[in-house]
């Protein structure tokens, strides 16, 4: 396997459920977060829109990059996704399927290896791969002397 790579971001609370998203050692905008009323204010997207959109621009660009590989002109790409939500076993909102059109304005037969391309594009699209394939998360919680109380650490 080749060499990991990082991403980094720091979220601070702007007020209630209200979060702004740094993008660190980047020259990006920072994003606004927040949560649908009546928790939040609608201030910007949640979570669950943040992984539609991330699924969505990935297999977006992906499409693009696999179409401009072959020297082809898909002219405009528009996509929609569609996520369901629905509550588990617990009784918790989950994601339980992202349904993702691509639509381009290029015409199939003026597009050289379209066949080739099409089978293998999604291969090629970090998010949606790795929302398939599952993410492994550690979380570590620290309290406010810096103390890690989440995982639970055994001494000795």
């Amino acid at each position: 396997m080749s060499e990991a790579l990082s991403i980094d971001l720091t979220l601070e609370q702007i007020d209630d459920y209200e979060f702004r998203v740094r993008f660190d050692d980047t020259g990006l905008a920072d994003l606004i977060t927040d949560e649908p009323s009546p928790l939040g204010r609608d201030a910007g997207p949640n979570p669950t829109r943040l992984l539609a959109a991330a699924v969505a621009n990935c297999l977006s660009a992906s499409l693009l990059f696999a179409l401009r590989k072959y020297k082809n002109d898909p002219g405009r790409i528009v996509t929609h996704a569609h996520a369901t939500l629905e509550r588990n076993a617990q009784g918790r909102l989950r994601v339980s399927h992202l349904a993702v059109e691509l639509s381009m304005t290029g015409v199939a037969a003026t597009l050289q290896h379209l066949d080739r391309l099409l089978a293998q594009f999604e291969d090629f699209c970090v998010v949606t791969e790795s929302v398939r394939d599952g993410i492994a998360v550690d979380v570590v919680v620290r309290d406010g002397n810096g103390m890690q109380v989440h995982p639970v650490v055994s001494v000795g």
